[in-house]
């Protein structure tokens, strides 16, 4: 995967001027030392949640189609109805809590349920090895062929696992531990 060329560039915080070096005295407005550095996202970058690949743009509220959502139920009401009536395919969902209240449980749990679906679940642990995350599924009575289990913490190593299984829902635990 090629890396997204970002460029520098420096921007006066008093009036908007950009210039592609830093300057101790902004040359439109004659304020100094209000040339901050920005990092420019490259041409061929976009937002994670425009899809379409075309520069996104402000919309109003008004002017925007309602759409249901397809959720995929799991066989836990109170999660279901926390998230709005089930899992929505391509939606990200963060768990957080103190250390210990069971969120790598709950995941686990969420896993085996999504499987039950016929979907296939690839479960990411970035803290336990596979045998600890096979400990707690048998100890949960989880199991089944469509629940991979995979312990790294290297993104690019995720992301080539992700594009071999190609599963429909993918958990990551915990995402902080995970570096690029």
């Amino acid at each position: 995967m090629a890396k997204a060329k970002r460029t520098t560039k420096f921007v006066c915080q008093a009036c908007g001027y950009e210039s592609a070096k830093w300057m101790g005295k902004c040359p439109n407005c004659n304020e100094w030392n209000q040339m901050v550095e920005a990092l420019e996202p490259s041409k061929k970058s976009r937002s994670a949640f425009n899809h379409t690949g075309e520069p996104s743009k402000a919309t109003p509220i008004t002017q925007i189609a309602s759409e249901v959502e397809k959720r995929v139920e799991t066989n836990m009401p109170e999660l279901n109805r926390v998230l709005g009536g089930g899992v929505v395919p391509g939606s990200m969902v963060l768990v957080g809590g103190d250390p210990g209240i069971a969120k790598s449980t709950l995941l686990l749990q969420v896993s085996a349920q999504l499987t039950l679906t016929n979907k296939k679940v690839l479960y990411i642990s970035g803290e336990e090895s596979i045998k600890q995350t096979k400990l707690r599924a048998e100890r949960l009575q989880v199991s089944g062929d469509n629940l991979y289990v995979y312990a790294e913490t290297n993104l690019e190593a995720v992301q080539e696992t992700i594009d071999f299984v190609k599963p429909d829902f993918v958990v990551i635990d915990s995402i902080q531990t995970v570096y690029h």
